[in-house]
C-alpha cells in the first residue's frame, strides 16, 4: 500500500485552524489556486468534502471537526522530531559517561571534572577508561563517550575534536637526584640518563613522546611502561628519568624535580574527541562544556 503524502497533514492543519482556503494558502505562502487544488487532493485522499460552503463561509464536516485536533497533535510531533532538542534538565539527568583518557589528564584534571559535574548534575556518573591506543571503534561503536589525546594519522576521519589546552615536554628525575644536585642538565647528559619512557605498544619505537622528540635522538631506555603514573612512581624511588607531559602531570611530579628538555621538542595540542552522533545531544554537549572549562 502506497504511503499517502503526508505533506497534505501541514495542509490540512492549515485548512482547519483558518477555516478558509486564502487563509490557509497565506499561512503556508501559497497561491489561493495552489491551496484549492490541495484542498481537492485532500478530499480524494480522505473521501470527505472536509470544508463545505455556508453563506459566504466554509464550515467543517463532521469528520473535519473530529480530525482537527488529532491533525494538529500530528504536525506538532512531527516538527518536535525535526527540531534540535535543546531540553535539559540537568538537575534530573541520570547517565554514565565514559571517557578514554591517560591516567595523567585524571589525575590533573579527573578531581575538577568530577566536582563540577556534580555542581550541575548530581545523577551523571564518570567512569574513566584508560586510553591503550589510538584506536577510534570504540567511539564509533558507542563504548566510548568521549577521548581525550593528540590527534594523529590514525584519528578515525570522522570523529569530532575540539583543542583543550597546549602542552610540552619536561624531563623529571627525584629529589635528590645526582643530576638533579649538579645543575642545569644539558643534551649529552639528558641522552645517557637512564630513562624510562611511557609506550602503549610496549615497544621503545612506539614511545609516546617520540614524535615531539628530534628524529634520531637516542636515550638509555632502562624500562618501559604503559602510563605516566607507573613512570613516575619509579622515578621517584629511583633513579630513573622520565618525560612527560607538563600540564598532564603536574600534580603527580610533586616533590619531584622537573627540568626544560635540553634538546629541540615540539609542543603540541591535547584535543577531546567524539563522535558525531553526539553532536547536536544537549547532554554530551554540556559534558563537552564541563571539560573544556576544566581544562581551560
Amino acid at each position: 500500500m502506497a504511503l499517502p503524502d503526508l505533506n497534505l497533514l501541514i495542509t490540512l492543519d492549515a485548512l482547519l485552524t483558518e477555516g478558509s482556503v486564502a487563509g490557509a494558502a497565506r499561512r503556508l505562502s501559497l497561491s489561493p489556486s495552489a491551496m484549492s487544488r490541495a484542498l481537492a487532493r485532500l478530499r480524494e485522499t480522505t473521501g470527505d468534502p472536509l470544508l463545505v460552503r455556508a453563506g459566504r463561509g466554509l464550515v467543517p464536516t463532521p469528520r473535519a471537526a473530529e480530525l482537527r485536533d488529532r491533525v494538529r497533535q500530528v504536525v506538532d510531533d512531527a516538527g518536535a522530531v525535526l527540531r534540535p532538542d535543546d531540553r535539559l534538565d540537568l538537575g534530573k539527568l541520570t547517565r554514565t559517561y565514559t571517557l578514554r583518557t591517560s591516567d595523567g589528564f585524571v589525575e590533573s584534571f579527573g578531581p575538577r571534572l568530577l566536582e563540577r559535574v556534580a555542581e550541575d548534575a548530581p545523577g551523571v556518573r564518570l567512569f574513566f577508561l584508560q586510553k591503550t591506543d589510538k584506536d577510534s571503534t570504540a567511539l564509533r561503536e558507542g563504548r566510548v563517550d568521549l577521548e581525550t589525546g593528540v590527534i594523529e594519522d590514525t584519528t578515525g576521519p570522522e570523529v569530532r575534536s575540539q583543542s583543550l589546552f597546549r602542552d610540552r615536554l619536561v624531563g623529571v628525575v627525584r629529589e635528590g637526584h645526582p643530576l638533579g644536585r649538579s645543575g642545569a642538565i644539558d643534551a649529552s647528559t639528558y641522552l645517557k640518563a637512564s630513562h624510562v619512557v611511557v609506550s602503549r605498544s610496549g615497544l621503545e619505537e612506539g614511545a609516546v613522546d617520540s614524535p615531539f622528540l628530534p628524529p634520531g635522538a637516542q636515550r638509555a631506555v632502562t624500562t618501559i611502561v604503559s602510563g605516566f603514573s607507573a613512570a613516575l612512581s619509579l622515578v621517584r624511588a629511583s633513579d630513573l628519568m622520565a618525560t612527560v607531559p607538563d600540564r598532564h602531570t603536574r600534580s603527580l611530579r610533586e616533590g619531584m624535580v622537573s627540568f626544560p628538555l635540553p634538546i629541540a621538542s615540539q609542543d603540541f595540542a591535547v584535543s577531546m574527541l567524539w563522535h558525531p552522533r553526539m553532536d547536536a545531544d544537549p547532554a554530551h554537549r554540556w559534558l563537552r562544556h564541563c571539560v573544556r572549562q576544566v581544562a581551560a
